[in-house]
């Protein structure tokens, strides 16, 4: 490790965790101690990354209140560096840490909800991609549709909760009544994506979940029929499957379709 790389790491130990050994590269002055300099870097760095946790999970902020928000974040902050080059993509343990901490952890809404808030961050923050129109999917060969392999938009997230968190996200974002919290013995599937620089996210039907984690993992058009076919019958299965690549197109999850 290089000297100045040893600093380094012991300045983030000394603003992360008060870990004493940084005093001695600092120099002081009469007007301003050793003490009082490290004292305010460190102040302002948990501050920022604090802030930056807020920014990420504002439902959260807005359900603990600030003082409780603020006890959180520095708990958080004192347990977990921030690696990045960008303060945006600091913040994705916190879920793991509401879920395992005493303080928390008897409280599962928490975990999960912090869970939807950085889904949807990934969501905003997902690269962008053209949608694949009605028109141009129509223009596939008949004899290549069932080997027909879909792309989706790289914002297309999905998600498994048992909580609504979701319904509490929007009220405690929008100013809405709050729902009343409620937890189910199946988890509810969600999808969240972006379209038009807006962020979307809607639950859905298991047969649904199942059509699309298979064609995001890379089953062919024909095989997600079958699928259809096992969840409501082989007669229903052309007109289910229509449906489905009908909503997705339209909410532009789509951005190509080739045969493999």
């Amino acid at each position: 490790m290089s000297e100045l790389a040893r600093i380094q790491g012991e300045f983030q130990d000394y603003l992360l965790r008060g870990t004493p050994g940084i005093e001695a590269c600092v120099a002081g002055s009469a007007r301003v101690p050793i003490g009082t300099r490290l004292g305010i870097y460190a102040g302002a760095y948990g501050s920022r990354l604090i802030d930056a946790l807020e920014s990420s999970y504002p439902a959260l902020a807005a359900l603990l209140g600030e003082e409780d928000f603020q006890s959180l974040g520095a708990k958080y902050v004192r347990t977990h560096d921030s690696p990045y080059f960008s303060i945006r993509h600091y913040g994705g343990a916190l879920a793991e840490f509401l879920g395992e901490h005493a303080d928390y952890a008897d409280v599962p809404l928490l975990a999960e909800l912090a869970r939807f808030e950085w889904l949807l961050c990934a969501v905003f923050d997902a690269a962008d991609a053209e949608p694949l129109s009605a028109a141009a999917l129509a223009r596939a060969r008949l004899a290549d549709w069932p080997a027909l392999r879909l792309t989706f938009h790289p914002s297309v997230r999905r998600l498994a909760l048992r909580w609504n968190a979701p319904q509490l996200w929007k009220a405690l974002t929008e100013g809405g009544e709050r729902p009343e919290l409620r937890v189910v013995a199946e988890p509810v599937e969600w999808l969240a994506w972006r379209q038009d620089l807006h962020s979307y996210f809607r639950s859905l039907e298991a047969a649904e979940a199942a059509a699309l984690d298979a064609a995001r993992a890379g089953r062919s058009f024909g095989e997600l029929c079958e699928l259809l076919a096992e969840a409501h019958g082989s007669e229903r299965a052309p007109q289910e499957a229509a449906a489905l690549l009908a909503g997705w197109l339209g909410a532009g999850l789509i951005v190509a379709a080739a045969p493999a």
